[in-house]
């Protein structure tokens, strides 16, 4: 099994990772290590791949898994559990306790105060990353001294969107226009997700933001990317404190 960790200066008691699609068990077109249990794979082939990352990565107890709609809620976690919950970000105060998002394209951000006392994972997809998402996590710090990490996700060289999405994060946010690139057919646009997120924690303070510059579309021999292949598995990111 292969992983991405975090190249970001964390507490020593933060851990953190990110899975690649390689070491499961999952067949075409979930190969291999889908941890996704609603996108269409095989049930049992998701248990055993969820059981293999715990083992492999040296997780203090299973994730939790969430339930994600693409909305701006962040839910805190004060135990580990089996109950899958509905948000879009999980985050934590208490050790041994796992947050996790999944993504095929979207992007996972990582978060922990420089403290160590408090960690949290978002799934920032361009719905909740123009809703909120960020700001709602980053409301439930009590330490406002943070490090941002950002995952693996779809590249500004790939992520081709309508005008109108360009409109809404304009309208929200006048620099955003600056990660909008035009793209060869009318109307479109190439968007810089990463430059998206970072104006939105450099807004809320946050300046200490690492990334993987890792791109899911152009890596699909090592990653899930939605846009590239349409029926396909999830990565996770994954955070804690020891």
């Amino acid at each position: 099994m292969e992983f991405i960790n975090p190249n970001w200066p964390a507490p020593n008691n933060v851990k953190a990772l990110s899975t690649t699609r390689m070491g499961g068990v999952s067949l075409v077109p979930y190969e291999s290590l889908n941890l996704g249990s609603h996108v269409g794979d095989d049930n049992q082939a998701v248990s055993e791949n969820r059981a293999r990352l715990v083992t492999a990565g040296d997780l203090p107890s299973s994730p939790v898994w969430l339930n994600q709609t693409h909305s701006t809620v962040a839910v805190e976690l004060l135990h580990p559990t089996d109950e899958v919950l509905d948000g879009d970000a999980s985050f934590t105060r208490k050790p041994k306790v796992v947050c996790c998002v999944m993504t095929a394209d979207c992007l996972p951000v990582l978060l922990t105060d420089k403290e160590g006392t408090q960690v949290a994972a978002v799934h920032a997809g361009w719905r909740g990353l123009l809703d909120g998402v960020i700001e709602q996590t980053v409301e439930q710090f009590a330490h406002r001294d943070l490090i941002a990490w950002f995952g693996p996700a779809i590249g500004s060289k790939a992520f081709e969107v309508g005008d109108e999405v360009r409109r809404f994060f304009v309208q929200k946010d006048h620099q955003a226009q600056n990660a909008f690139v035009a793209g060869k057919q009318l109307g479109k646009w190439l968007a810089d997700i990463n430059m998206l997120a970072t104006q939105r924690l450099n807004t809320l303070g946050v300046s200490d933001i690492y990334y993987s510059d890792i791109c899911t579309f152009e890596n699909t021999d090592k990653l899930f990317s939605y846009r590239h292949e349409g029926q396909t598995g999830r990565q996770a990111s994954l955070i804690w404190l020891e």
